[in-house]
């Protein structure tokens, strides 16, 4: 008699053996993924009364994959590439699965098949120079906190650091010297280098001044000083644009998330006259193309290029309403 397989051992090996071992994935990826994992653990807890380590591998089926994405759409608010994002994850387990348990094929292709989720492509967000001075003065700068805060705000701003590479920096990781930079590993294990402007250097050397809070390594603590997680750093992002709202009231019908910021910084490049190969390679971007939604997204360059166009001609017609009877017949 064959023993019960449970979801825990695979889930176990799937990490193990297939993306740390055989794939060697960078960190991100693997935080991704067991940060999805985690979400849908918790949700097949809560329906099967269940603990994850109890949970037998054939429980973990597609309507039940089905209904965690959507909850996480409904509860959490998530769109639709996030849904996707996290159904990746979940198909990637399931792919490896098809070699190690042939035996369950029909449940896991059934998982396989369910469909990702057709997203609109929609144009990019990013802050204008007043709001972008608005959120850097949010933070009050009398504290350690605020300074803090200041000083990873102008980073991201400046260096369009995605939230992981943020939050994972350390001192060894930022120059200060001569040809400042902050040096990153990004998705894919692609390491790049990005420079820093003046005052972004005399705010963290400023910073480094600082009395020192737990790990000593890590650039921007939490005040327990262990690491910001991604979380920690979304919490403050929103508390401060909520401060600076007071003061520019244009952000009140804009969600900036720290890829707001990416995108800002990617915004200023290109208006300055960057090239988007540079902007590329600046963002650590594995395609010139990727780079192209801010073309799309830069209303002054399409405005610049409609001034060297020749006008058509057009005439217009006064608009003059029907008889009210004619009218009334008209709406019936």
């Amino acid at each position: 008699m064959t023993s019960r397989i449970t979801f825990a051992s695979v889930l176990t090996r799937f990490f193990t053996r297939r993306l740390i071992q055989q794939q060697q994935v960078s960190a991100h990826t693997v935080h991704s993924y067991r940060d999805t994992f985690r979400l849908l653990l918790r949700f097949a807890k809560a329906h099967l009364g269940k603990e994850p380590s109890e949970l037998a591998w054939e429980m973990i089926d597609a309507p039940l994959i089905s209904a965690f994405l959507d909850e996480l759409q409904v509860q959490r608010g998530i769109g639709g590439r996030s849904r996707n994002l996290r159904l990746t994850a979940i198909r990637s387990l399931f792919a490896y699965a098809a070699f190690e348990l042939p035996e369950h094929a029909q449940q896991i292709q059934r998982v396989l098949a369910i469909p990702s989720q057709r997203c609109a492509h929609e144009q990019v967000h990013y802050l204008f120079r007043p709001e972008i001075d608005a959120l850097l003065a949010a933070p009050d700068r009398s504290t350690w906190s605020g300074r803090r805060d200041h000083a990873w705000l102008l980073l991201a701003v400046q260096t369009g650091l995605r939230l992981s590479e943020l939050t994972a920096l350390t001192r060894e990781d930022v120059h200060v010297g001569s040809g400042a930079h902050v040096h990153v590993i990004g998705k894919g294990r692609k390491e790049r280098a990005v420079p820093l402007a003046r005052q972004t250097v005399t705010v963290l050397r400023a910073w480094w001044m600082e009395p020192a809070v737990g790990d000593r390594r890590i650039l921007f603590p939490n005040r327990r000083g262990t690491r910001l997680s991604n979380a920690g750093l979304q919490y403050l992002l929103a508390k401060h644009v909520a401060t600076a709202r007071h003061s520019r009231p244009s952000l009140r019908d804009k969600r900036v998330s720290p890829h707001v910021l990416r995108h800002t910084a990617a915004m200023e490049l290109l208006q300055a006259g960057v090239d988007t190969t540079v902007i590329a390679l600046w963002l650590g971007h594995e395609s010139v193309q990727t780079t192209h939604i801010y073309l799309e997204a830069d209303l002054a360059m399409k405005e610049r290029a409609l001034a060297k166009t020749t006008p058509h001609e057009g005439s217009c017609e006064v608009y003059k309403p029907d008889d009210a009877l004619l009218a009334f017949l008209q709406a019936l």
